[in-house]
């Protein structure tokens, strides 16, 4: 198991001896490559060490580095001319109906929430957001010319049988294109907005793995690939990669595998997303659709709202009980004195 060249090879040629003379000097043999004994597995070994890398370019690993994409989004606002002004605009407007725009405010008997939570975010609005986000790594991407993969590029693997145009890998796609296109394939295959979330840290820490920028040539295949391994980490009930071919009708289960297979290979196979990462991409989420007025829709608290988190609070307060009266002590020191308090909420 700890040979570095292959797992595959029957014994490791560090421990053959003669088998005519035991008591003959031990000879170490040249090791075989991977060429030689035909097997081109990567061994644990080989892999880049992830913590190595600085936390600052590890977002997708790190729950206190920022993650890319905010930081791309805020550089529209350091520099605020008259061209970023009116793409905010257009931004703004594409996400809000024509009319008086008021602003909601809570009061003594109202109370305005949006529905949308860490662990239950709002669908429609998860992916805008996650469509900003793609937006912008595509807009602000690095100019000094990195590799292009050919498994991401659109030109040599087609998404459809309609003629690519020469100049397909120098316009910016808009962003109400990127958000059909990924609110297209979450419809058919229905798929939550915890697993939106999710697409968004495999598409960075690809970024950041494999020294790639996102850009008009790339960006759809990138972004499949980030939601074909997103649904299958996440979900339960993982869609197929046979079932993407019945959503995208022009392509093939073996692109769409070894679309899936290099991806993993990219990633050097770290599929894990720590809860803390996944908090941080969801409020830096909400920070970027704030700063852009891309608000999440407020609905006042009605009745049954109240009732239902009144209902989750009398569950967790029964959960604790017993923990509060381990809590209580008959006498304590005044010294270490601690005193737990309890405050019930009352909801009417």
């Amino acid at each position: 198991m700890g040979n570095t060249t292959s797992c595959c090879v029957s014994s490791s040629p560090k421990h053959r001896r003669n088998n005519h003379s035991r008591l003959e000097p031990y000879r170490p043999e040249p090791e075989l490559s991977r060429e030689d004994t035909g097997c081109n597995l990567q061994h644990i070994s080989d892999r880049e060490n992830i913590d190595d890398l600085p936390m600052e370019y590890n977002p997708s690993d790190h729950p206190r580095a920022s993650t890319i994409f905010l930081s791309k989004s805020q550089t529209d606002v350091a520099v605020p001319n008259k061209r970023v002004r009116e793409k905010r605009k257009s931004l703004y407007i594409n996400h809000h109906h024509p009319g008086p725009v008021r602003r909601k405010y809570s009061s003594c008997s109202t109370i305005f929430l949006d529905d949308s939570t860490v662990s239950q975010p709002n669908l429609k609005y998860t992916i805008k957001c996650v469509a900003l986000a793609i937006y912008y790594h595509i807009k602000n991407r690095e100019v000094d010319g990195r590799m292009l993969l050919d498994i991401f590029d659109e030109k040599l693997h087609p998404l459809s049988k309609s003629e690519i145009p020469p100049d397909y890998d120098k316009h910016d796609p808009e962003q109400k294109q990127i958000y059909r296109f990924v609110r297209t394939l979450f419809s058919a295959a229905q798929l939550t907005a915890e697993c939106a979330i999710v697409t968004l840290v495999y598409l960075e820490r690809l970024l950041t793995y494999a020294e790639i920028d996102i850009c008009p040539a790339n960006w759809k295949r990138i972004v499949l690939g980030a939601i074909l391994l997103a649904s299958k980490v996440w979900d339960d009930q993982a869609v197929w990669n046979v079932d993407y071919c019945q959503i995208l009708k022009d392509i093939t289960v073996e692109d769409m595998n070894e679309l899936e297979r290099q991806f993993l290979e990219l990633l050097q196979f770290n599929i894990n997303v720590p809860s803390s990462v996944y908090a941080k991409y969801y409020f830096d989420l909400r920070s970027m659709a704030e700063a852009n007025n891309l608000s999440f829709p407020l609905e006042p608290l009605s009745r049954d709202k109240a009732q239902k988190l009144e209902a989750i609070s009398r569950l967790c307060d029964d959960k604790y009980k017993d923990l509060r009266k381990l809590a209580k002590k008959r006498s304590v020191s005044a010294d270490n004195l601690t005193v737990v308090r309890w405050c019930p909420a009352i909801i009417s």
